[in-house]
């Protein structure tokens, strides 16, 4: 039970932590600009993304990637995404159907790619989903330093590494 009690301590500390305001956020390298200006996907932007969904029997289990449960229902939905792309802690709106998803968690198959997977707590509601491009709206950009900080000791798969070394360069570009 202590145990329990810690680890949700710790991943809302982690959670937290991943949000920061809008004027000491550090754009993203293509904007050219300082760390101590907004970024360039600033809350409010809407997009366009390719989504899939996921299952808690496919590798990870029930666990997102900062060591929580995956969730669905509530106020707030679990997705994963390439963190280089779109950073832990992400929260986003889907215009479709108006729920609110947070990036937790990170997959081999997204690592390259701006896809979002949605958490399902189902395996029929992940088969149904199939891939559908949806429109999102960010409403809170999540941390890079944050999201390369729980991956540097996980760099024993390939798709972790890749991940690193994008975000290592990221966040070099925006601090020169």
């Amino acid at each position: 039970m202590k145990t329990a009690f810690a680890l949700m301590a710790v991943t809302a500390l982690l959670l937290s932590a991943c949000a920061t305001s809008p004027s000491t956020r550090a754009r993203t390298p293509q904007s050219g600009a300082t760390a101590k200006k907004p970024l360039a996907v600033k809350p409010g932007t809407r997009m366009t993304v390719r989504t899939t969904a996921y299952h808690h029997s496919e590798a990870g289990g029930r666990a997102n990637g900062v060591g929580g449960r995956l969730r669905f229902g509530g106020s707030v939905y679990s997705a994963a995404a390439d963190w280089s792309w779109l950073p832990l802690g992400t929260r986003f709106r889907m215009c479709c159907n108006d729920r609110t998803y947070v990036i937790e968690d990170y997959g081999s198959a997204l690592v390259g790619r701006k896809t979002i997977d949605l958490y399902m707590p189902t395996r029929r509601m992940m088969h149904s989903w199939g891939c559908r491009h949806v429109d999102i709206e960010i409403l809170e950009w999540g941390s890079h330093a944050m999201s390369l900080k729980l991956l540097q000791d996980r760099q024993r798969h390939q798709h972790v590494r890749t991940m690193v070394v994008a975000l290592r360069g990221q966040l070099h570009r925006a601090a020169l």
